[in-house]
């Protein structure tokens, strides 16, 4: 039943059957959660063995001969140096390796030009009282609460198939210098899951910013989260800067969070070297090195890179009935009404939908008192301000898969009575 060709009659039918088995679902007490995008428990068994690696007889000497138990290497040890660039595609002395967030190292990287200019000469971003921060969207909301807390104008750029609207980026950023960086989450972006096409890649290369510290937050956060047999390729953005001599543009990111054990996984940055001394020089004191047992841990668990590969590959076989789960419920509830749109990633932790113009947060709402707990409608936008109130992220990957059917059955549902209410009051 197409809602658009309905009469006023047929419409009032159906909202009066939805609201039936909506009460229905109401009755069962039902407490289910897709509002992030959490590893479920079979994912996270998966890393379980590296919590036999280390016991009070083992040998915590890392290669370069320095006892992983000390304080020391501000960067982190060089076997876990290796994995990540493996992992970003820069070489290994580009990388340095955090804590468990690389949430936390955009924020710390983004404190850190607040007060310290990352090219010598330009002002530092506190004192530049109209700054402003490209915000692709939908997109990840942790993103946009950073430049949001540091009080930046965030400024709302559409995604296309192929990545972020690039006409709108070069002719922002080549005449406002008052612009001074962009969000990206290059594959499987957070939360449509399209990966930037080549040509967007290159674009971003070659810009050139009226500011001359502009930076490219690359998060790289899905960069090996494939869920199909034909994965999207992205291109390697630190060769193409190389390429075009703008090697100081990008500051890459990625972690072990949704690979390994979130909150006691590992993170990572690369950049270049102006700006990484930029960083050390503020990293210098604020801590003196990272949990290198935790470094070790991962580099002993994963041997090299085609190790952190063959990990993903038993993700992979975990999150692809998930993403079936969803997609088939969209597909057979809400297809034949007309009254959403969304997204089929080959990655990545997300589907992202448009539900009928006006609805987004009614829909949510109604999913809540029904029992199953959404991301909020608006939050993929800036300040949660979705323009078309029609944007919500699905997270499948919590959830056991009989909870999630169940999950999804109650979204249709709410999408397609949020949808009907609407289309009424017309």
């Amino acid at each position: 039943m197409n809602y658009f060709n309905s009469s006023k009659q047929e419409l009032e039918q159906e909202y009066q059957s939805l609201k039936k088995q909506y009460e229905d679902e109401k009755g069962k007490g039902l407490s289910l959660n897709m509002a992030r995008g959490k590893p479920g428990k079979e994912q996270l068994d998966l890393s379980n063995d590296m919590l036999d690696i280390f016991n009070s007889k083992s040998d915590f000497i890392g290669s370069d001969g320095m006892d992983c138990r000390n304080y020391g290497i501000l960067e982190g040890i060089d076997e876990c140096r290796k994995l990540f660039g493996d992992i970003l595609g820069v070489p290994a002395n580009k990388v340095m390796v955090g804590g468990n967030s690389s949430l936390n190292m955009m924020f710390d990287t983004i404190s850190c030009m607040m007060t310290k200019p990352i090219v010598e000469g330009c002002t530092p971003w506190i004192d530049v009282p109209d700054r402003k921060f490209l915000c692709p969207v939908p997109g990840y909301d942790r993103h946009f609460g950073i430049t949001g807390y540091y009080g930046f104008e965030m400024i709302p750029v559409p995604m296309t198939c192929d990545g972020p609207d690039m006409d709108m980026i070069e002719r922002l950023v080549s005449t406002d210098d008052s612009i001074k960086g962009i969000w990206c989450v290059p594959k499987y972006s957070n939360p449509q899951g399209i990966t930037y096409s080549d040509e967007t890649v290159r674009r971003f290369a070659r810009l050139k910013p009226a500011a001359a510290d502009f930076r490219i937050m690359w998060d790289n956060a899905y960069c090996i989260h494939d869920i199909t047999d034909t994965p999207d390729e992205l291109l390697n953005i630190y060769d193409e800067c190389v390429k075009a001599g703008s090697e100081d543009l990008p500051i890459l990111f990625c972690s072990t969070s949704k690979i390994t054990f979130p909150g006691a996984g590992v993170a990572a940055m690369a950049a270049s070297d102006n700006n990484m001394k930029v960083f050390k020089e503020r990293y210098n004191y604020q801590v003196i090195s990272y949990d290198k047992l935790n470094m070790m841990r991962h580099a002993i668990f994963f041997k090299d890179y085609n190790g952190v590969l063959n990990h993903m590959k038993k993700h992979k076989a975990i999150l692809k009935p998930k993403f079936d789960i969803v997609l088939k419920a969209l597909d057979s509830e809400l297809a034949p009404t007309g009254v959403g749109e969304w997204t089929k990633p080959n990655g990545g932790y997300f589907v992202s939908i448009d539900v009928l113009e006006g609805t987004a947060k009614r829909v949510v709402r109604l999913c809540c008192e029904a029992g199953v707990v959404m991301t909020g409608a608006g939050a993929t936008y800036p300040l949660g301000k979705d323009p078309k109130d029609s944007n919500i992220r699905i997270a499948p990957t919590f959830p056991p898969n009989d909870e999630l059917e169940v999950a999804m059955e109650v979204f249709c549902i709410c999408a397609r009575l949020a949808a009907c209410e609407k289309l009424l009051e017309k």
